[in-house]
């Protein structure tokens, strides 16, 4: 009976074993130690955006070698891809250092299984109740948000309260940022790499408008919203002005 349980053994082995001298023929199959460690790569470049391959194994704790192995196989896979990191010249003798993003079908794969469930759910409202009613939820829902959001914004300077968004909307799973506005624009974006309701939004985009319309409400200014995951950019993006502010 015990030796049915050795599965075990091989959920608590990864990469940091092979990197301390371990063969693969020590550990068993390398599909085996390494298919969680690379679930945590990519999740981690999913979370934090453009990532470069010595944050991630600072990040995990994995050697350079192990980091590269398993960037290899997601770029092989079609789930990141790699570019020159912005504003970056050429490291002396090397090539600019390489940042890693997440794809669209790198994004498909990290989607909730309850995605399907809530589609055919705000259908349903939406021929039975009519689509008031769909506005109607998207309102109730970003109220919930706002109202869990509202005490740290309003707790620091209007000039802050950007960056206060990014880090209450990460801890929500968005993976924000906030980065100054381009071409010498006054103001800011702010840079959502994730949606948890990215498919749903796909088909009922009252959720992204609700959500912009939180944002402008929580921010003290008018916003406006630039891009969407839900209708195939890369990241949500949201504009907010400097120095117009409401509160």
């Amino acid at each position: 009976m015990e030796l049915g349980n050795i599965g075990v053994v091989k959920t608590v082995r990864d990469d940091r074993a092979l990197d301390q001298g371990s063969s693969a023929r020590d550990l068993g199959p390398v599909e085996d130690v390494t298919a969680g460690t690379r679930e945590r790569v990519a999740r981690v470049i999913l979370e934090h955006g453009r990532t470069t391959a010595a944050d991630l194994a600072q990040q995990l704790e994995l050697t350079p070698a192990a980091v590269r192995r398993h960037l290899d196989a997601l770029l092989a896979d079609g789930l990141i891809t790699e570019a020159e990191q912005r504003g970056q010249a050429s490291r002396g003798r090397g090539r600019p250092a390489k940042v890693f993003v997440v794809t669209d079908t790198g994004r498909h794969h990290f989607v909730q299984a309850y995605d399907d469930l809530a589609t055919s759910a705000l259908r349903f409202l939406a021929e039975t109740a009519g689509a008031h009613a769909v506005e109607a939820f998207a309102i109730r829902r970003v109220a919930e948000i706002e109202e869990r959001y509202r005490p740290q914004l309003a707790a620091v300077a209007p000039a802050d309260r950007a960056a206060v968004l990014a880090e209450a909307l990460s801890a929500d799973g968005y993976a924000a940022s906030v980065r100054p506005a381009p071409g010498g624009a006054a103001g800011e974006q702010v840079c959502q790499h994730h949606c948890p309701v990215a498919h749903v939004a796909e088909e009922f985009p009252q959720l992204c408008e609700a959500e912009t319309a939180a944002f402008g409400r929580l921010l003290g200014t008018h916003v406006q919203r630039l891009a969407t995951i839900a209708h195939g950019d890369g990241v949500c993006t949201t504009y907010v002005p400097t120095g117009r502010t409401t509160s």
